[in-house]
């Protein structure tokens, strides 16, 4: 067989594999088999890419992906499910970074004589990957609690970010003339854009940035492919269509989590998301609280017909999704309707709490988005939220100078009882307090997540 021939069906086979599997992940019954079958198609490609480069050292190639295999079974492995927004923060950016230096490689093989359309193709790689690396490490640092979750903002911040775009276009014009120095000028700019781009968004608005990103990491493989399709063509082609399904799919997904944040696209894009408006939201009001023991709150589930678990991001820093599996089938087994309520942006990212209770074997058709659940809570008889804030907060509908005003909420309270269990008052990711707290028809249950769901269980289990 041809060996150019070879090539072109072995990239046309990876390229049907990462559309296929994306298609099944689109369903968390099909999801992990999905997953296995994008991978068999990213290593068939890296196969294909290694038959056809010539004068290629094999044994550093190995050594590479036996090292890169190391470090990512291990993280795959030590990484808790609480981790896994900083986890993904940190391979959107590794993917940006990889593609900004396939880029660079192309830019110091062809030297200052490079041709306009490989100097723009070079110069918007190196860009979209450059920011995606520093903005995600930024998007990481906030996440880990490194960087401030706080918007941090500063008079002319988007005059400067359209400032440093001109700079670097500029500099790409003029590459010809001044060559390494204006591409170390395009490379330096674009890394303080990308640390501009995401300091000044709020904590609450991450899920928000981890999907952008996401999609910058797939533009810029896009990108690098128009740089190499001059070159090796089908490389080139495979790099473009394995970048541009994840940057469309990114960005369908961050349009699905700024309707969930009520953000426009064009806000998260240039800046500032969360960092419009001053937190005010339940400042200076006195809460009347509350607090419930385990016994007391398992006679109101006794007596209770409909429950609507409200999972947030304290149930996955318990581990508690095994644990209120249990007490969730112990009251299906007395005859009770137990629903679970979704927020699309609970928890630090896209999905979060969907890959949580899965990992617990919870019944996907149990599992209800914002829109479908709203209005159960009216008829509800026990709300249950275990670790959720923000998406519950009330403040969302009628606080002005709330950083989340008009983000669509969970209607918990609306449910006949709202039961909330946190480990303290402390505020959430948005840093403003909870008024549902000290309604009328709300009870809290201090503790961990695991620890109240086991005595719950027990407690029930008596009466």
């Amino acid at each position: 067989m041809d060996k150019k021939l070879f090539i072109d069906i072995a990239y046309l086979l990876s390229a049907v594999s990462f559309i296929y599997g994306l298609k099944m992940l689109s369903h968390p019954k099909t999801a992990r088999n999905g997953n296995m079958v994008a991978s068999l198609g990213m290593l068939v490609a890296i196969v294909a890419t290694v038959f056809l480069g010539t004068n290629l050292d094999i044994k550093l190639i190995a050594v590479a992906m036996l090292i890169g295999s190391v470090i990512g079974a291990f993280f795959a492995v030590r990484v808790q499910m609480t981790q896994m927004p900083q986890l993904v923060a940190i391979f959107n950016g590794f993917g940006g970074g990889a593609s900004a230096l396939v880029a660079s490689a192309e830019f110091l093989k062809a030297g200052a004589d490079a041709s306009m359309v490989l100097v723009v193709s070079i110069t918007l790689s190196v860009l979209v990957g450059t920011l995606t690396f520093t903005g995600s490490f930024i998007a990481f640092g906030k996440l880990q609690g490194l960087v401030t979750t706080k918007p941090v903002t500063f008079p002319g911040q988007q005059m400067l970010n359209a400032l440093l775009a001109i700079v670097m276009f500029v500099a790409a014009y003029m590459i010809n003339d001044y060559g390494m120095n204006s591409f170390y000028v395009i490379l330096a700019l674009s890394a303080l854009l990308g640390i501009l781009l995401v300091i000044p968004i709020g904590g609450a608005d991450m899920p928000v940035v981890i999907s952008l990103l996401n999609s910058y990491s797939g533009i810029a493989a896009a990108m690098t492919g128009f740089v190499l399709v001059q070159s090796v063509p089908s490389a080139g082609n495979a790099l473009i269509i394995c970048g541009s399904l994840v940057g469309a799919s990114g960005m369908i997904l961050t349009q699905i989590m700024c309707k969930g944040m009520n953000r426009s696209l064009a806000n998260v894009i240039f800046g500032a998301v969360g960092g419009e408006v001053e937190s005010s939201s339940g400042e200076g009001k006195e809460l009347n609280i509350k607090s419930y023991s385990t016994e007391e709150a398992a006679m109101i589930f006794d007596a209770a017909d409909k429950i609507i678990v409200v999972p947030g991001y304290g149930l996955a820093v318990a581990q508690a999704q095994h644990a209120v599996r249990e007490v969730a089938e112990y009251l299906e087994g007395k005859g009770k309707n137990v629903l679970y309520a979704i927020h699309p942006v609970a928890g630090r990212m896209p999905g979060h709490m969907n890959v949580l209770l899965a990992e617990a074997n919870i019944s996907y058709e149990q599992l209800k988005d914002l829109d479908e659940i709203n209005p159960e809570f009216e008829d509800c008889d026990v709300a249950l939220v275990l670790g959720a804030n923000d998406v519950v907060n009330p403040a969302a509908r009628t606080e002005t100078g709330s950083p989340i005003y008009g983000m669509p909420i969970l209607n918990v309270d609306k449910a006949r009882t709202v039961m909330v269990n946190k480990r303290s008052m402390n505020a959430g990711f948005a840093g403003i307090q909870n008024e549902l707290f000290g309604y009328d028809n709300t009870i809290m249950i201090f503790g961990d997540a695991k620890d109240m769901l086991t005595q719950l269980l027990s407690d029930l289990k008596e009466l």
